[in-house]
């Protein structure tokens, strides 16, 4: 109990720090403030992250724009092919276009049709493929968020916990921002990670632990006088961040031709993807910009680190944490801090929370990989993975329209894929070694 209570004192202490630190006016668009996700109270834009009276966490609240649909689908059709494009749906300046950023987004959305037929689907399946952002993962999209709340507030450094997505991300965007950027990682991500977030100039740190480890860290960072001046984008910044991950419910829904999907798999690492694909759905419902109708909302974990779908089949609302063991290692958050608002959408939306092995991770990229030319990091292996079992289970249904999201490029976790996916055979340059090998 008083390991708990101390917990929630340095919490509140950050938030009152944060609170202390904001400047009265800020522009950030249609964004008016923060709301608590748990108690509702409300703040004053700033780098705030924790409620100061309930220490629940916090997300933007909004002024979204009203009147004629058609006329908002226009004004979004006819802006920029990256997420800015919904700059009136996000916290945002409306000059945001204007700024330099590295602007993600609207990444294609693949009818897999090849794939389908892998897995058994009659209706249609879609992926959305954001290895598509610059650097080659979905965290461009919260990252350029991100920045433009580290420029309202006055950081001069950008920062980050990552798993290594997350890292490159933050890497690239403070540069083309003219930002210094300092990222922290555990010590033995794949090295394809490593170098992507170290080729960009910051400084990257490795901490010997885990995620777990290094989040914790990062938040004692905040609270002392060595992080003066550094926005992390994941945690003082994390309300802000967070939206970043709507602009995939608004691309998905978009591309649909203004349509809900019927079905959506989503890999968990924090949960906040899930649930913010989930807010955004619900933003464009409120704004009449598709059609209301039900969804299902799935989650995928891996089962070396599942703590939410251990907690979904046993019926719990607590996600109780996991160490992590498994190649997944961008979804090896053991504690999320979004699992237990992925419990009640998954239940509220009809969908479920599923996990797979290893193995079954590294047999989701091959099929993937062969079947629709996209080579998808071990996260989308996960999401391919827990969607062949979804329906081989009878949790997901096979002749309604379904969107699978792979997050990130293969080429980051050659690791996982690399000891059966080289070379079929070396010959001499001569046609009768090829015919020898029998490859003719």
């Amino acid at each position: 109990m008083a390991k708990c209570a101390m917990g929630k004192m340095r919490r509140k202490g950050l938030a009152i720090m944060a609170a202390q630190t904001v400047a009265t006016s800020v522009d950030l668009g249609p964004a008016t403030g923060l709301s608590c996700r748990e108690c509702g109270t409300r703040f004053e834009l700033g780098p705030i992250f924790a409620c100061a009276e309930c220490f629940g966490p916090l997300e933007v609240a909004y002024d979204l724009p009203t009147g004629d649909p058609e006329a908002l689908r226009a004004a979004i059709e006819a802006g920029p092919n990256n997420i800015w494009r919904y700059a009136p749906l996000l916290p945002v300046p409306a000059d945001v276009a204007g700024k330099p950023s590295l602007n993600p987004g609207f990444t294609k959305l693949v009818d897999a049709a090849n794939l389908a037929k892998e897995l058994g689907i009659t209706g249609k399946l879609y992926v959305k493929d954001d290895s598509g952002n610059p650097t080659h993962s979905f965290k461009d999209r919260v990252v350029a968020i991100a920045v433009e709340a580290a420029r309202a507030f006055g950081f001069t450094t950008l920062s980050c916990s990552s798993t290594g997505n997350l890292a490159g991300a933050v890497g690239a965007a403070a540069a083309r921002a003219g930002f210094r950027s300092c990222v922290f990682i555990p010590h033995d991500l794949e090295q394809g990670k490593v170098v992507m977030a170290g080729v960009y100039g910051g400084d990257l740190v490795g901490i010997e632990g885990n995620y777990d480890d290094v989040n914790r860290f990062c938040s004692e960072l905040i609270g002392d006088p060595l992080g003066e001046g550094w926005g992390f984008v994941n945690v003082n910044l994390r309300p802000y961040y967070g939206e970043g991950s709507k602009t995939l419910a608004y691309e998905i829904c978009e591309q649909l031709g203004w349509q809900l999907p019927d079905q959506i798999v989503i890999p968990i690492a924090s949960g906040s993807q899930l649930t913010k694909i989930d807010k955004g759905l619900q933003e464009l419902i409120r704004l009449g910009l598709v059609e209301d109708k039900p969804y299902k909302i799935f989650g995928a974990q891996a089962e070396g680190c599942s703590p939410v779908s251990t907690a979904f089949k046993a019926g719990h609302d607590v996600v109780r944490p996991q160490k992590p063991n498994t190649i997944a290692k961008s979804l090896a958050i053991g504690n999320p801090a979004d699992g237990p608002y992925v419990l009640d959408i998954a239940r509220r939306t009809g969908g479920f929370v599923e996990d797979v092995t290893d193995e079954q991770v590294v047999e989701a990229i091959k099929v993937l990989a062969q079947t629709e030319g996209i080579f998808a990091e071990t996260a989308g292996g996960v999401t391919v993975g827990v969607t062949k079992k979804l329906i081989d289970n009878g949790q997901l249904d096979p002749t309604l329209t379904t969107v699978v999201l792979n997050t990130g490029d293969g080429l980051k976790t050659l690791e996982a894929v690399a000891a059966d996916s080289g070379q079929t055979a070396t010959i001499r340059p001569s046609l009768d070694a090829f015919r020898a090998a029998g490859l003719a």
